[in-house]
């Protein structure tokens, strides 16, 4: 590990955890291309790459996050009511802390074959296809109509159809937040939502996914190394708070499937380089 590749990792990781180009295809694109000893050695710097993206989305959604807490507490105690609290917050926040429960709950069903999926990340093959399919969805997200649903109206079954359809993008190559964006606008949420709505919905899921990782990594820390870790894990918060409104910018503009080129572009090339392995294995 050397500090420009804790730079590169960190915006790296920033970048293509909000933009629609899989974050983990790209990590495991990287290690396939020589960067086996970040994956094998240094999985504790990866996640707290994560936990940097992660900040990044309560910078930006500090004010949703914090609502949605003083909203479900007015629900279930009757305080802060809007004859009490000088700055009271809608009861609709807290319905969208329900709707992002609802959409997180699926994430169980893949506990099971997480195994099998983090094998899938050594096949470039397989990456280079689940990019390709990236692609497809995002050019077909832009060709979608214009929703009006919001946290007020949003339906259990939109927020069911979400959360199932973050389990499949859990296979490596896939775009969580593309995949998610793209189920919410099918599912007639107004554009702008829906990207609020996955970024959220992304809180839980890197928590989930990173948490026990984290403490399990704990005792194999390279302390001599942590320095380099914090800046990765910098760059990657930095990052990822840009990367988060220029997603915000694009799916209002309808350009979201402008990234569905650089994901044909970047399958193809793994797909490529794959066969050629194989052949040169022969």
């Amino acid at each position: 590990m050397t500090w420009f590749m804790a730079i590169f990792l960190g915006i790296v990781q920033g970048v293509t955890e909000f933009l629609p180009v899989s974050s983990s295809g790209h990590l495991a694109l990287l290690q396939s291309f020589g960067l086996e000893d970040h994956h094998d050695r240094h999985l504790f710097f990866d996640t707290m790459l994560h936990m940097g993206t992660l900040v990044a989305v309560f910078v930006v959604y500090w004010r949703d996050i914090t609502d949605m807490i003083r909203a479900t507490i007015s629900l279930f105690t009757g305080r802060g009511s809007r004859e009490e609290d000088p700055n009271p917050v809608s009861p609709s926040k807290a319905r969208l802390a329900m709707m992002l429960i609802i959409a997180t709950l699926p994430l169980a069903l893949a506990i099971p074959f997480l195994s099998t999926i983090r094998a899938l990340g050594n096949r470039m093959w397989f990456i280079g296809l689940m990019l390709l399919i990236t692609g497809g969805v995002l050019y077909f997200s832009d060709r979608l109509a214009q929703g009006r649903k919001t946290e007020r109206n949003m339906t259990l079954g939109s927020a069911a159809m979400i959360g199932l359809i973050q389990v499949i993008a859990i296979m490596p190559g896939l775009s969580r937040s593309g995949f998610t964006i793209t189920a919410g606008i099918m599912g007639g949420l107004d554009r702008a939502f829906a990207v609020r709505f996955s970024f959220l919905l992304s809180i839980p899921a890197i928590l989930g996914a990173y948490l026990v990782t984290f403490f399990v990594e704990l005792r194999y820390i390279d302390w001599s190394l942590m320095p380099m870790y914090i800046v990765g894990t910098i760059f990657a918060g930095v990052t990822g708070y840009f990367a988060i409104h220029l997603v915000r910018i694009l799916v209002k503009k309808g350009s979201f499937g402008k990234f569905a080129y650089y994901c044909w572009f970047i399958g193809t090339i793994a797909i490529a380089t794959s066969i050629v392995q194989a052949f040169m294995a022969l």
